[in-house]
């Protein structure tokens, strides 16, 4: 039996969006979220203001708090690219950290992984326990090419020995898993096989110091999370999907055959040098027959109103603050 095959029906999902690169309590929300003004009252707040909002900031990490069958399991899917503003964004919401049991990292990239030892600490300061999920390619030295030509390092990553001390436990396997009772499928390498998704031209790696910037389209390393809620169909977070969206789509189509895409939900990454596959993804993406698009993080604005002229109220825009339930009473 395939391990996709064991993923539980979910009674409900919840999820915190803490990390994202946009602050907009107005913007066009699904009947199933709840805005940042209500949920920093929610959490605390007396009076909204500047201190109250969370701050947005480049990069994606949720909360999911999935529910099956009287069991309850939190993780984090990414954290973004600063602890302390980490740290703030979830205070402000009322999130403690202290029930977080697992992290599951999609790529090894800083805006997804620089909040991490900070986020452990206050985990384990809490009395917490948590595991991380990663994979082996995720610790390559990175770097991008600007507009000018040149080729900028970014921030390394902290190591699966530096998460370690910090008192996680680290699971660095490229294969793919189940997290939490089977509750979230945790996805391998993502195959490519459309044929426009090729990857980003403007980013390299380096596996030392002292080696040479080999170009890095495709960031291997990347992974997808699934999970399956009753009566909705499946929920797929993709944080930035550098494998391309319409793979990742394909992937979990033959990973789950018989159960529809309720809810796509994260970056789509098709900004900047990426902006040439808008046309061919909009048109791909139709035959899924998504019922929500949620974009994020690295989307693009162009992507964006592509999506919303092709799909309609489908396709909503995340946003730092926002929280979603999915179930069979709150979402249609």
């Amino acid at each position: 039996m395939a391990l996709a095959d064991s993923l539980a029906t979910l009674d409900s999902l919840d999820v915190a969006v803490l990390t994202d690169d946009v602050s907009d309590n107005y913007v066009s929300k699904t009947p199933f979220a709840v805005s940042e003004f209500a949920n920093v009252v929610r959490g605390g707040a007396r009076v909204i203001s500047g201190e109250a909002l969370l701050c947005a900031n480049l990069g994606f990490g949720l909360r999911l708090v999935s529910s099956a069958g009287g069991a309850r399991h939190t993780l984090l899917f990414d954290t973004g690219p600063e602890g302390p503003i980490f740290l703030r964004n979830c205070a402000n919401l009322g999130i403690g950290l202290g029930d977080v049991e697992a992290i599951a990292v999609t790529h090894g990239h800083w805006d997804h992984m620089a909040a991490l030892p900070a986020t452990i600490d206050r985990i384990i300061e809490h009395g917490g326990r948590v595991t991380v999920h990663v994979n082996p390619g995720m610790f390559n030295e990175r770097a991008i090419r600007l507009g000018s030509g040149d080729i900028v390092p970014v921030a390394n990553v902290p190591l699966p020995s530096e998460l370690d001390r910090r008192g996680a436990s680290v699971v660095n396997s490229a294969q793919e898993r189940l997290l939490l009772d089977g509750h979230f499928y945790y996805s391998g390498e993502i195959p490519r096989v459309t044929s426009f998704e090729k990857g980003r031209t403007d980013h390299f790696c380096r596996t030392s110091p002292g080696a040479r910037w080999e170009p890095d389209p495709f960031l291997l390393d990347e992974r997808m999370l699934v999970t399956k809620v009753r009566d909705l169909g499946l929920i797929v977070f993709s944080t930035c999907s550098h494998a391309g969206i319409v793979n990742v789509c394909t992937h979990v189509r033959a990973l789950f055959p018989d159960t529809p895409i309720h809810t796509v939900m994260g970056g789509l990454h098709l900004g900047g040098v990426m902006e040439r596959n808008i046309p061919d993804s909009v048109e791909a993406l139709r035959a899924f027959d998504i019922r929500h698009i949620i974009t994020g993080h690295c989307t693009g604005w162009r992507a964006l109103h592509a999506l919303a002229n092709a799909f309609g109220d489908a396709v909503s825009q995340s946003a730092v603050g926002t929280t979603y339930t999915f179930s069979a009473e709150r979402a249609a």
